[in-house]
């Protein structure tokens, strides 16, 4: 389920797993998949950062909230339009509140769910500018400062809300620790992921 994190461009923002089955993530209005996102984490702790560090990302925006839908709506299923309600008719929440669990295997549904927000959204880069004079991360429209950004880190490294299904993390998520780990840069000094 997705939380809110705090942004510095826009103020409190969404962020996180939207069903557990698959492992697209999103940020906002922006969709992408949490392997990506991990992969983007671990290429960027082997560098010593020094400045400013630049990149892309590959997300999906979806930009209005029609062809998003309703989350909410979608989980208790009455209100299955848009994206999210799409993906609810696959992948309903489960009848048993206990097995609200993110599924360490949700990146084995990556095609059909690639397949389906084509539907609905537009796949585009956006920029990643790490900054390190001013601690600010950008995401595309939205910017972060260090905390905020590992704040982000920590979700998906728990697995969000509700956490991984018996505590199993997939290989991604455990290679993007071992590197952060690892890591000479600054970003991610003080960041404790257990």
């Amino acid at each position: 389920m997705p939380l809110e994190f705090q942004s510095i461009s826009d103020g409190k923002i969404a962020f996180g797993f939207f069903n557990i089955e698959t492992d697209m993530i999103l940020l906002e209005h922006y969709f992408l998949f949490a392997q990506d996102f991990c992969d983007h984490i671990s290429k960027i702790s082997e560098i010593p950062l020094q400045g400013i560090y630049e990149s892309s990302w590959d997300i999906y925006l979806i930009e209005n909230n029609f062809d998003m839908g309703n989350l909410m709506g979608a989980i208790h299923g009455i209100d299955l339009r848009g994206f999210l309600g799409e993906v609810y008719k696959l992948f309903p929440f489960p009848k048993e509140h206990g097995n609200f669990k993110q599924k360490a295997e949700g990146f084995k549904n990556r095609i059909l769910i690639e397949e389906l927000i084509q539907k609905f959204a537009k796949q585009l880069d956006i920029p990643f500018v790490v900054n390190q004079r001013d601690g600010e991360i950008d995401i595309g429209d939205y910017l972060f400062n260090r905390a905020s950004f590992q704040e982000l880190i920590k979700y998906i490294w728990m697995g969000g809300f509700p956490r991984w299904k018996d505590e199993i993390r997939p290989d991604y998520v455990l290679a993007m620790k071992k590197m952060i780990e690892q890591s000479k840069n600054h970003l991610f000094e003080g960041l404790i992921l257990m």
